[in-house]
C-alpha cells in the first residue's frame, strides 16, 4: 500500500540490484519516487530494473570507484537536477576465521562498505538538495561480536559512525543521517557471498527465529519500510540515530521462552 510519502522525489539506492537495496527501491519507486539503483553486474542490475519497471534508472558502476560515481552525479544533475535521497547500501561480506585474514581480505571488505559509503555521499553533495534525507545501512553484527565476522563487523561499525560526523557536518545544510542496521534477513547474498544452498539458508532462518522474538527472520521489504520512513518527513525530526530492524533479536532474549 502507499501513501506517497516520496511522491516527487529523486532517489539513490547503491547496490539496488539485489537483497535489501532492491527491497528498498521497490518501497521508494511504490511511495511516489524516481529512483537510480548501482549494481556492478549488468545482467543482474537490468533484470532488477525490469522487474521493478517505470521510474527506476539503472547504473552499471562501482561504488568504491570516484571515476563511475561522479558520471553517475553528472547523470542524475542532466536528467534531474538535484537529488532528494541517498541509500548508501552497496556491501558485503562474509565469515573469515580472524587469524586467516589476509590483507586482499581487508581490502575487499573495506573498499566496498567503508571507502564505498564514504566516497558516495561526499560525490553526491554538489546535487544533493538543502533538506536532504541520506540513510546509511550498517548491521547488527557491528556490536553483537559473532565469531567470524570481525572484518564485516568493523566496516559496519565504520558506517554508523558516519552517520553521527555526517549529522554534525551537514547540519547547516538541514541535510539528515541516519543509519538502519539489518538483522537477519535472508537474501540472495546468503547463497552468492555466504556460498549456502537455498536449503541451508532456509534451516538457518528456521533455527535463528527462536532468538528473534518476532518469531522469524526479516524480509528486504520490511527493510525498505524502514528507509522510506527514514526518507520521508515522517521522521524530519530525526537525524544521527541507528534504526535497529531486527525484529528485537538484540535488545530482548528471546531463547528459552524469554528465560536465562
Amino acid at each position: 500500500m502507499s501513501n506517497n510519502l516520496l511522491q516527487g522525489k529523486i532517489a539513490l539506492v547503491t547496490g539496488g540490484s539485489s537483497g535489501i537495496g532492491f527491497g528498498a527501491a521497490k518501497r521508494m519507486k511504490e511511495e511516489g519516487a524516481t529512483v537510480y539503483i548501482t549494481g556492478r553486474r549488468k545482467e543482474i542490475l537490468d533484470n532488477a530494473a525490469a522487474r521493478l519497471g517505470d521510474g527506476v534508472i539503472a547504473y552499471q558502476g562501482d561504488v568504491s570507484n570516484k571515476e563511475d560515481m561522479e558520471r553517475l552525479a553528472e547523470l542524475i544533475k542532466q536528467q534531474h537536477g538535484t537529488l532528494d535521497i541517498i541509500f548508501a547500501n552497496a556491501g558485503g561480506g562474509k565469515a573469515i576465521p580472524f587469524i586467516d585474514a589476509t590483507y586482499e581480505d581487508y581490502r575487499k571488505t573495506f573498499d566496498v562498505n567503508v571507502w564505498g559509503t564514504y566516497l558516495t555521499v561526499p560525490t553526491m553533495l554538489p546535487i544533493l538538495k538543502n533538506g536532504a534525507s541520506i540513510i546509511l545501512n550498517a548491521s547488527i553484527t557491528a556490536y553483537m561480536g559473532l565469531e567470524g565476522f570481525g572484518l564485516y563487523a568493523a566496516t559496519k561499525a565504520a558506517v554508523r559512525s558516519f552517520a553521527r560526523s555526517w549529522t554534525t557536518d551537514l547540519k547547516t545544510r538541514g541535510i539528515r543521517v541516519n543509519a538502519v542496521s539489518p538483522g537477519v534477513v535472508p537474501t540472495e547474498g546468503y547463497q552468492t557471498v555466504q556460498g549456502m544452498t537455498q536449503e541451508a539458508v532456509d534451516a538457518y532462518a528456521e533455527s535463528v527465529a527462536k532468538e528473534i522474538p518476532a518469531g522469524r527472520a526479516g524480509t528486504s521489504e520490511e527493510l525498505g519500510d524502514a528507509v522510506v520512513f527514514l526518507a520521508s518527513d515522517l521522521s524530519k525530526y530525526i537525524t544521527g540515530i541507528e534504526l535497529t530492524v531486527d525484529g528485537g533479536m538484540t535488545q530482548v532474549y528471546a531463547g528459552n521462552n524469554g528465560t536465562m
